[in-house]
């Protein structure tokens, strides 16, 4: 299954984009939003594994700052998460001609599907968020610090560096602005009940960024939505659990099918 690489001008910055076509050119489109420090390659097979069981087309792109996309260059703000969800994924999915997706985000990439989603009200097939955020806990700024220690003093440096045009800029652009003490009170609750479109949630139960009252606040403000928590899994259901991450989001997928009024 080839994947093909192309570049958009997205909100004046150049964006990495990758596409798979297909098995089925009537099933939706899923559209993937990385976490914090993700990027296009950062999927590494995922995506093809996912196409290959659900048969849909699979959008991926490096938001800015990220993976080959222009290199951040200035600090960034509060509401970042805010501007991907409400100007720049409506964007970029209009520009590719991509109406009704379903929209598979994962951490940073979870909250940004959730601001889309209570935005834009009619206009995703169905959520799949892994790890999402929706307010700020102790644990996740406990671990955003000592994530900061491990980049100062290892080599997670170069490990990005093999991911990201400019490694210190995607670390320090996530890292910073998620211990600005300005951000403990982001907060995208009152976007939940607005969303009309049915949502599966996947949580590791060991996850080290958040704990199950993200998952306990989506299931109380979005009707019908449900949720997987994995035992002995952390942030990264897709990473450290790929089989039955993809098995959970197979089944889902094929009830959106099914049932084309969802």
């Amino acid at each position: 299954m080839q994947t093909k690489f192309d570049d958009l001008l997205i909100d004046g910055r150049r964006i990495e984009t990758a596409w798979l076509e297909p098995a089925n050119a009537s099933f939706p489109v899923i559209v993937m939003l990385h976490e914090g420090l993700g990027s296009v390659a950062l999927w590494k097979d995922f995506p093809q594994r996912l196409a290959a069981r659900t048969h849909c087309g699979i959008l991926m792109y490096s938001r800015y700052g990220y993976g080959r996309s222009d290199p951040l260059a200035e600090r960034r703000q509060v509401d970042y998460m805010h501007r991907e969800g409400e100007v720049v994924l409506p964007e970029l999915l209009r520009r590719r001609g991509i109406v009704r997706p379903v929209v598979f985000g994962h951490s940073d990439g979870a909250s940004i599907a959730l601001i889309y989603a209570g935005t834009c009200l009619d206009a995703p097939r169905g959520l799949i968020l892994e790890a999402p955020h929706v307010f700020v806990e102790d644990l996740t700024v406990r671990s955003i610090e000592q994530a900061k220690k491990v980049f100062e003093t290892g080599d997670w440096r170069i490990k990005l560096g093999r991911y990201h045009h400019d490694p210190d800029a995607t670390f320090w652009g996530w890292n910073d602005v998620w211990l600005d003490p300005r951000f403990r009170s982001w907060n995208i609750e009152s976007y939940l009940e607005s969303i009309r479109c049915p949502v599966l949630v996947i949580q590791g139960q060991d996850d080290e960024y958040a704990t199950a009252a993200q998952v306990e606040s989506i299931l109380r403000h979005v009707p019908g939505a449900e949720a997987a928590l994995l035992p002995s899994c952390g942030h990264s259901p897709h990473g450290e659990q790929p089989e039955e991450t993809l098995t959970r989001v197979e089944s889902f997928v094929k009830k959106l099918v099914d049932e084309p009024s969802a």
